[in-house]
């Protein structure tokens, strides 16, 4: 069976030569300053964000222009010339007109002053809901989850340790992070907090908590960030990419902290909790070269997180950043079936696929035992170091040309 090989990802001091101080404004979270670790920033995260900055200072500087049109137009006596084609000719024109364009100018006026208290207010909120209806991990209450926090925060140089909640998911498998003011935290749902038994997979949970803690020292969850990326976010291509990158980056801290939690994270972010096990994350990634067409395209290109069959290729192939915009292209394994954006007439006939099923058997691709569910309820657990390998076994012959470089990096 081919195996990829193990790729070494960046290294980093357990002892920190700069004191932790306090917080500060601009990415205060970490002890590498305001851009981060470049080391491990997908290359789309700066610029991309950068726009977005660009695009708020127009915004506020035409915001400011027009303040001043107002103010000058006001003090010179020249309003009463514009009033009417300012306040329309409706019976109800000037402010009692609320569809007037000097209505709508004070509104729009008032809504970007209020951008920033709103953002204030609604991280207050989301952090007092977790701190009211969340379990807190702590060095008594899921030690085990509060460790991996710890132990992320300790390695990507952050000033002091996120909070940690679970919450219940109801059967939604979903982390985020998230910050107000200077405190930061992170929020586990209950249904994928549970795979981290040392029984389920660990290593997954342990990527999973990674990743989040990687938003923070990135970043991605400053207040600042926030401010200057909102308007960004609501443009379409240009906001999603964004998130896509931020995503990128912070799979490239998970991946730093814990290489060998990427292929459970993938298996279970796709196959959910129970059939994990089960998922062929080499199958996965290739389909990401094989899976092609404009519709794929613009698929990723709505999405905030990059696809998961994307997101699988740039977790094992390190030697690139993850794709962006367009797929990746090289693939290790010949699948037994056509990828979708083939025509049907290249689709096996019922006799061609029991065949297929018989050959991939015969061909030792297949593995014997039950596969719907390998957790179900009452039912002993396997020890975790069995599930592994079969995420990552040779679902099918090497391609001729795998053309996948296995050099180590941070992307």
């Amino acid at each position: 069976m081919t195996e990829i090989e193990s790729q070494d990802p960046p290294t980093f001091e357990s002892e920190h030569t700069k004191p932790a101080g306090k917080p500060g404004l601009f990415n205060g979270s970490t002890r590498h300053g305001l851009l981060g670790d470049l080391s491990l920033r997908h290359p789309w995260d700066i610029p991309l964000f950068a726009v977005g900055v660009l695009i708020t200072c127009l915004l506020f500087v035409a915001w400011v222009g027009a303040v001043v049109f107002i103010i000058y137009m006001a003090a010179t006596g020249k309003w009463s010339s514009i009033q009417p084609a300012f306040e329309g000719e409706s019976a109800d024109g000037g402010l009692s007109n609320p569809y007037s364009p000097i209505s709508i100018g004070i509104q729009l006026f008032v809504a970007f002053m209020l951008i920033p208290w709103v953002l204030w207010i609604a991280r207050a909120l989301m952090y007092a809901q977790l701190r009211a209806s969340g379990v807190r991990m702590s060095p008594t209450q899921f030690p085990e989850g509060y460790r991996m926090v710890a132990e992320a925060a300790e390695q990507f140089g952050m000033r002091r340790v996120p909070d940690a909640y679970v919450l219940s998911g109801n059967g939604m498998i979903n982390a985020f992070a998230a910050g107000h003011g200077y405190r930061r935290f992170v929020c586990v749902y209950s249904d994928l907090f549970e795979v981290g038994g040392k029984v389920r997979d660990p290593e997954a949970l342990r990527f999973v908590i990674a990743h989040e803690v990687g938003h923070h020292a990135a970043g991605h969850t400053s207040y600042f960030r926030l401010l200057f990326s909102n308007f960004m976010m609501r443009i379409p291509i240009l906001g999603k990419a964004l998130s896509r990158a931020q995503e990128y980056t912070a799979d490239n801290y998970g991946y730093a902290h814990v290489p060998e939690g990427a292929p459970g994270t993938m298996a279970l972010l796709s196959g959910g909790k129970y059939l994990n096990a089960h998922v062929n994350v080499h199958e996965l990634a290739d389909r990401a070269a094989t899976e092609k067409g404009l519709w794929i395209h613009l698929v990723n290109l709505s999405v905030t997180h990059p696809v998961i069959t994307w997101r699988a290729h740039a977790l094992r192939d390190r030697s690139k950043p993850g794709r962006m915009w367009l797929r990746p292209k090289n693939r290790i394994f010949e699948p037994y079936l056509p990828a979708g954006s083939t025509f049907s007439g290249k689709y096996p006939t019922p006799e061609e696929a029991l065949a297929l099923l018989d050959r991939a058997r015969a061909e030792g691709h297949v593995i014997g035992e039950e596969q719907f569910g390998r957790f179900p309820f009452g039912q002993s657990y396997p020890e975790p170091q069995q599930m592994r390998p079969l995420q990552v076994r040779q679902p099918s012959a090497e391609a001729a040309n795998p053309l996948v470089s296995r050099k180590p990096g941070a992307h």
